[in-house]
């Protein structure tokens, strides 16, 4: 539908007088964008598409027969449903995670980082210089039994505490849903900062100083200006974290345990080791659709018209 809206508009350009050429010309503009999601968004999703209502004959054939086989679906529900569930629970965490940790760190950096305010922001940036999965595997060792991390928690005494509340495992950290949780919010965490640091940064500071003139304490100030005015780069943040952390399964990999698998990795699995690729297409289509409502409801209840 993409490909033959931008060949009309070839045809009627080139079949067109000046005027036609010159009330095309703005949809002309969108040609090069409009034939990038054709090729790289819409053909693969109308590949995903068939092949989710597809046949395989056998474990080993190569190519799955299609036949609206809409049992794909029910499949990825009953089989998968577990994984379903693991996969937005530990996002819609980690996701928290971050704005409790994010938003105190986007506020120091926007409000009182002064002269230091680029290096901050080039401390928050430096992650990303380092791939996602050494990220990962760094934090197996730091995690691991005879790590840092636990050492410390046993060391002042808090281990039976966590374990008390669901967090460790006995001694154990590594290979626990705090563990998973924990890789989540660290590898996502600087996509929540930059955003609320980008709607902090906007906000005039006159505001502030005029609530306190108006005898307005530093807490109800906050309440009811920055807050406010920066929750668009929360919902951004949001967006940034949730959906990538939903479909994420290196953190569950390395992190986790098989009682933590999540849906990434099960659709890993289905394409790549049980070779089911129907299945695995229905899954992927599912997430993207439980995904996308969920970004529909979410930005109805925040509003984006301020993302601007």
């Amino acid at each position: 539908m993409t490909l033959g809206a931008v060949v009309a508009l070839v045809v009627a350009a080139l079949l067109g007088g000046p005027e036609v050429r010159r009330k095309l010309a703005p949809y002309g503009l969108l040609k090069p964008g409009m034939l990038w999601l054709a090729l790289f968004y819409l053909a693969p999703l109308f590949t995903l598409l068939r092949n989710s209502l597809s046949t395989l004959p056998s474990r080993f054939a190569i190519d799955a027969e299609f036949d609206w086989n809409i049992g794909n679906y029910a499949t990825a529900f009953t089989d998968f449903g577990p994984q379903f569930g693991r996969a937005f629970l530990f996002a819609a965490i980690a996701t928290v995670l971050t704005i409790v940790i994010g938003y105190p760190l986007a506020y120091v950096i926007a409000f009182r980082g002064g002269k230091y305010r680029s290096f901050l922001l080039g401390l928050v940036i430096i992650p990303f210089f380092t791939s996602f999965l050494i990220r990962t595997i760094a934090w197996q060792s730091l995690l691991a039994d005879s790590g840092p991390i636990p050492s410390f928690l046993s060391t002042v005494g808090v281990q039976p505490i966590l374990d008390a509340v669901g967090i460790m495992d006995g001694e154990k950290l590594l290979n626990t849903p705090a563990a998973v949780i924990g890789g989540l919010t660290y590898n996502f965490l600087p996509f929540m900062i930059l955003p609320i640091y980008v709607s902090l940064e906007k906000i005039d500071v006159n505001l502030v100083d005029a609530a306190k003139d108006l005898y307005s304490g530093s807490v109800r100030a906050f309440a009811k200006i920055v807050f406010p005015l920066s929750l668009p780069g929360v919902f951004a943040g949001t967006l940034l974290t949730f959906i990538p952390a939903s479909g994420d399964f290196v953190n569950q990999q390395y992190l986790g345990n098989p009682n933590t698998s999540v849906v990434g990795q099960s659709i890993q699995n289905q394409f790549l080791v049980q070779n089911n690729l129907p299945v695995a297409a229905a899954m992927s289509l599912v997430l993207m659709v439980i995904i996308t409502v969920g970004v529909v409801v979410y930005s109805r209840f925040f509003g984006t018209e301020d993302l601007a």
